[in-house]
């Protein structure tokens, strides 16, 4: 079984995949993947472009059904409604409102989560600060950077502290000073319980992470620590489990 264990006590996997395929048409994009994640723990999915990441986190919010297999998250299958307010999806595109500002797309992502009055406004001005919008709350989000936006789209996702964070690339286009300052926010809701899964194709945003999975054309290709996966590698590059994993040798 491919897995993140990275503790003993088993019962606090939050995330659980079981033999998970997924085919659009006649091709095959997740093939029978079984993984889990506890709570308070960070894991990284790790691939190239194309390799099944985005559609593997789609299919843990629900987003999309799997053909074969089941997800559950905290014990309750997915799809399930349930589940929304307790989880936090950052996707690859924005999906945000450019007619609106900085601060009310912010107000009205919190509201679908049920905060509302004091709360929902100082999370929202916390989070703007946290990621460097603070100045811009009030411009449009039509008038926004693409890195502007992408911070955004992260803070749509944090506003609620959901038990489950689903973030699809969330740092690409993020300057290194503040990519830090996310990674510490990150490490502090895991602190607090939450269970993350980050998908990426950089090597050092996987080194932040507790655990590392390697998906490569749908299947997962490898899974450990990434000093383990390092140990792994015949010159100490992870990038060449890619390579192995094409030649059918990574493990």
């Amino acid at each position: 079984m491919l897995a993140f264990f990275s503790r003993t006590d088993y019962t606090k996997i939050m995330i659980l995949l079981n033999a998970v395929s997924k085919s659009f048409g006649k091709k095959k994009v997740i093939d029978n993947v079984t993984l889990g994640v506890h709570s308070g723990e960070i894991a990284c999915l790790l691939g190239p472009s194309g390799a099944g990441k985005t559609t593997l986190i789609r299919l843990i919010t629900g987003a999309l059904r799997a053909d074969a297999g089941e997800i559950t998250v905290d014990g309750i299958k997915v799809p399930s409604l349930k589940l929304f307010e307790r989880m936090g999806f950052m996707p690859q595109g924005d999906a945000l409102y450019a007619d609106l500002t900085g601060l009310d797309n912010l107000l009205f992502f919190g509201g679908l989560y049920r905060m509302k009055g004091k709360e929902l406004k100082a999370r929202a001005f916390e989070t703007l600060e946290m990621l460097g919008l603070l100045s811009d709350k009030d411009v449009l989000v039509s008038k926004y950077s693409g890195g502007m936006k992408k911070r955004l789209s992260l803070a749509a996702a944090l506003m609620h502290r959901p038990d489950f964070l689903l973030l699809d690339e969330p740092t690409v286009g993020i300057d290194p000073i503040l990519r830090q300052t996310i990674w510490r926010q990150f490490k502090s809701l895991a602190a607090g319980g939450a269970c993350i899964i980050v998908s990426t194709h950089v090597m050092d945003e996987a080194a932040k992470c507790d655990r590392t999975a390697l998906i490569y054309g749908g299947s997962l290709v490898a899974n450990d620590t990434t000093e383990n996966l390092l140990k792994n590698t015949p010159g100490g590059n992870i990038e060449e489990l890619f390579f192995m994993a094409k030649e059918g040798k990574a493990c």
